[in-house]
């Protein structure tokens, strides 16, 4: 069986960015632990899904996403500055959670969910960057298929009901997700991955 629309995927992988000698791994993702997804359901990179179509099990990939059929460019109208006070719990600032480096989720003024990271903390402000945390980076997976399969009904629904990415999916677009659990983020980014489009992490 080869890999179309509805079909159930387990993928394993490798995930470096980065150019030429400077390729660095961000994800993996293993036989134990493989990135699980339903084809064609909209929660894959469409550019990671073009590159797996027609393959079947134990066919092995090795391909490029460049930023723009990734997560774009890095922008940097995406880093501003907030004031600390909005970060206060019971009137005290949270350093338990705001650190440098750190993933925070939060909500823009029009009730969307975003995800940002802690680039500083000021004086008077904190410094947030909103940006995907794989914007302006060159994908480059290389890893085998495990499975390809009839998706069940019930699987489609509870694969395109979650909120989270997977290993390899980002979540809701260049906004970020959650991180995945089926991958080892080798930089420590809590972070959906970098297959997905807009479904979020499995």
């Amino acid at each position: 069986m080869k890999i179309s629309a509805s079909k159930f995927v387990a993928v394993t992988y490798d995930l470096n960015v980065g150019e030429g000698e400077e390729r660095e791994l961000m994800e993996k993702a293993t036989t134990e632990a493989p990135l699980s997804f339903i084809y064609g359901t909209g929660t894959m990179l469409p550019a990671f899904e073009d590159q797996l179509k027609g393959l079947a099990v134990g066919d092995k990939f090795d391909f490029t996403i460049k930023p723009a059929d990734a997560y774009g460019e890095y922008d940097d109208d995406a880093v501003v500055e907030l004031p600390k006070n909005i970060f206060e719990v019971e009137g005290k600032f949270d350093d338990e959670v705001i650190k440098e480096g750190n993933i925070v989720p939060m909500m823009d003024s029009n009730g969307n969910r975003l995800n940002g990271s802690v680039s500083e903390i000021k004086a008077d402000v904190v410094v947030m960057d909103f940006n995907h945390p794989l914007a302006g980076e060159t994908l480059h997976f290389s890893g085998a298929i495990l499975d390809v399969r009839e998706a069940t009904a019930e699987e489609i629904a509870a694969m395109t009901a979650q909120p989270g990415g997977g290993c390899g999916c980002g979540c809701e677009g260049n906004g970020g997700g959650g991180c995945n659990d089926g991958c080892g983020d080798q930089k420590g980014h809590d972070h959906e991955g970098c297959g997905c489009s807009g479904g979020g992490c499995h």
